[in-house]
């Protein structure tokens, strides 16, 4: 069944990890884009000033918000029965919440591996099955209206590490890597099924996000991300464009694509060079500000999109432009190449001339 889904400004969105980074980004994004949204994070204090800063610009009828952490076995029905109170129910579920440590594998506690498995992958697995109950109601043969034909969206945050580990964060990089063995089964079962539901797996490089300094922290040193570090605007843009617009998958941050090709052509490479530099470009100096430090069994301070590490940090990325616009990123390349050929065209005509000029000026020199 073909899918066809709602603009945006006709959408009503569920976004989990919605207090900071990436999450408050694509609820900022969502809300200026005229869609309605249910916030969702398990910091109450932080969840209120995000709505009072958004219904200051005259939206207030545009945001909800529920206090949740999703860890818990009922959230996603608590989030579903919200969702059909306030609005009538939901477009596009976005599972963006997660949990994080800096560590070796040895020296992190199971218990701490089993945290971040419970809020990044059984979050999304618990939101993802609950979301899809929810959109299969909406189908045409449920007698409910949705979106076009019944359409609706699952889009799931994974990484870049869901392709390739990364030292010092093994217990993220297998849960991501989970995301998306998960979020590909799933995508299977509906095409199976032939439900009008697109399912979604975004891809984020390192982001300039408060991660580091939420991410539980083993190592000797304060952590930061690794470069290249990329404005976290970059990946509500490409959610936002997938609750629109049926993708597979979409990577954000060329630099992130680009080392996972390296580790599929060159496997064992990157492993070497991560073991000799890994670590130590994860490392600072700069000291994580406590009230904000360390959230992997409590909510801490939040509501910021980006951090305060001073590092560059890229505004664009054309390697998610390319995949948005395919068939303008190809035209560009078409022309690109004609220019090339054209130049050596050019200089392959130009050679003879070249050769006769060089021949003159050596008989005049032997004379």
């Amino acid at each position: 069944m073909p899918i066809s889904l709602k603009p945006l400004a006709q959408q009503r969105l569920v976004i989990t990890g919605a207090t900071s980074g990436i999450g408050l980004a694509i609820a900022e994004a969502a809300v200026e884009a005229g869609a309605r949204v249910l916030l969702a994070a398990r910091n109450a204090d932080a969840l209120a000033e995000i709505k009072q800063r958004l219904d200051s610009r005259q939206l207030a009828d545009k945001v909800v918000t529920l206090a949740v952490d999703v860890a818990d076995p009922d959230y996603a029905e608590r989030l579903v029965a919200e969702a059909r109170t306030r609005f009538g129910g939901f477009d596009t579920w976005i599972n963006d919440a997660a949990a994080a440590t800096f560590g070796t594998l040895a020296e992190t506690p199971i218990e701490d591996h089993r945290r971040v498995f419970e809020v990044g992958y059984w979050g999304t697995v618990t939101g993802s099955l609950a979301a899809l109950a929810h959109l299969r109601a909406k189908s045409p043969n449920s007698g409910l209206n949705g979106g076009p034909n019944g359409s609706g969206a699952i889009i799931n945050i994974g990484s870049v590490l869901s392709n390739r580990a990364m030292i010092q964060q093994g217990p993220y990089s297998a849960m991501k890597q989970a995301v998306k063995g998960f979020t590909d089964a799933l995508r299977t079962e509906i095409m199976e099924a032939e439900l009008p539901i697109s399912v979604t797996l975004i891809k984020p490089a390192a982001m300039h996000t408060p991660y580091p300094d939420h991410a539980r922290n083993r190592m000797d040193t304060p952590a930061k991300l690794p470069p290249v570090v990329y404005d976290p605007r970059l990946v509500a843009r490409a959610v936002l464009f997938a609750a629109e617009t049926p993708r597979r998958e979409l990577t954000v941050g060329g630099f992130g694509a680009g080392a996972a090709l390296g580790d599929m052509l060159f496997p064992g490479l990157l492993d070497k060079a991560l073991a000799l530099f890994g670590t130590r470009v994860q490392q600072t100096d700069r000291e994580t500000p406590p009230e904000t430090e360390d959230n992997l069994y409590e909510a801490r301070s939040d509501g910021n999109i980006e951090n305060d590490e001073p590092q560059y940090v890229r505004r664009q990325s054309l390697w998610l432009e390319a995949q948005l616009r395919p068939l303008a990123a190809v035209g560009i390349a078409g022309a690109g190449l004609g220019l090339l050929v054209a130049g050596l065209a050019a200089a392959r005509h130009r050679a003879p001339d070249r050769a006769a000029r060089r021949a003159r000026y050596f008989a005049r020199y032997r004379k």
